[in-house]
């Protein structure tokens, strides 16, 4: 609970009723690896706050049904949820899986709404939350579009180094769109 706590006063301070309350409604979760979180077609009930761990987000290739696209991925002290799914109780169009052990803070939907309406704060810690995974997938939208695929690797490796050390080539590779062997000859270039 410490490395949530201290996420949620950098981006503002907390009262502690306010804190006792949301803490109440968390339960913590642990995963092994290569666990499904959520899966396509499941209505996303919960939002998590990573304590440890390495999760992806997936969607299977319509042609071949065992390829997948990784487009994006979260880490310790980032929040993860299929978003889209939570905020709407729809079904969901992509996976959550598991990349290492993973342990996890969840809060489920309807907690959640109960901390809204019930804390000074609440409002504000989910507006700030929004914005900064807003913030992440338009930045990832806007590199799909506008770089290459060097540079979407090179930005990927220069902000999150810890990507390219714990993750799989190939789900690095999906990531900035590109296969397995144009990954390898980007890495030769740059080093």
């Amino acid at each position: 609970m410490d490395k949530i706590r201290k996420y949620i006063k950098s981006i503002t301070e907390i009262n502690d009723e306010d804190w006792e309350f949301f803490s109440s409604k968390l339960q913590k979760k642990s995963y092994p690896k290569k666990s499904i979180i959520t899966e396509i077609g499941e209505v996303e009930n919960h939002i998590s706050f990573i304590e440890k761990g390495i999760v992806r987000l997936l969607i299977p290739e319509k042609e071949e049904e065992k390829d997948e696209i990784t487009y994006g991925f979260s880490f310790e002290n980032e929040f993860i949820s299929a978003y889209g799914s939570f905020l709407t109780q729809a079904p969901s169009l992509y996976k959550l899986e598991t990349l290492v052990e993973t342990s996890l803070l969840s809060i489920t939907y309807s907690d959640l709404q109960k901390v809204y309406k019930h804390t000074k704060i609440g409002n504000l810690i989910g507006r700030l939350v929004a914005e900064r995974l807003f913030i992440i997938k338009s930045n990832r939208a806007l590199s799909l579009l506008n770089d290459t695929a060097e540079k979407r690797y090179f930005n990927l490796f220069t902000e999150r180094p810890n990507l390219i050390k714990e993750i799989p080539l190939k789900y690095i590779a999906s990531y900035i769109g590109v296969t397995p062997q144009s990954l390898s000859r980007i890495r030769k270039q740059i080093t």
